[in-house]
């Protein structure tokens, strides 16, 4: 099975959630997240983590993990600025599916404070 490596910056609370699913799952989005975004590399998730997140809680952090290839063919993936500014824009409603889809865990690879 192929997989594609992905990243996500995230605050303490969303990070907290991951925790308590084993490190294996994203928790559902609230009213105002229609969409998830991991996004395609490490440099763009550091920038997020560490210039947003950072400013809204006091921490921010960056995560990795694998998803099945496959399953993320039917995603297209998503230019948000620059070039190396790549993400997914999963839908709310997908997420719970995406979530089967991880190989492996969640893994805390950064930790940005202020």
């Amino acid at each position: 099975m192929q997989t594609v490596t992905l990243w996500r910056p995230t605050g303490p609370q969303e990070l907290a959630l991951v925790e308590a699913s084993g490190w294996k799952e994203w928790p559902p989005r609230l009213p105002d997240q229609p969409i998830f975004y991991p996004v395609l590399n490490e440099d763009y998730a550091t920038r997020i983590a560490r210039d947003w997140n950072v400013k809204a809680s006091g921490v921010g952090y960056v995560t990795r993990f694998a998803v099945e290839k496959a399953f993320l063919s039917r995603y297209e993936v998503q230019q948000a600025g620059g070039h190396t500014i790549l993400e997914y824009w999963i839908p709310a409603e997908d997420l719970a599916e995406f979530n089967r889809h991880i190989v492996g865990t969640i893994d805390v690879i950064a930790e940005y404070r202020s």
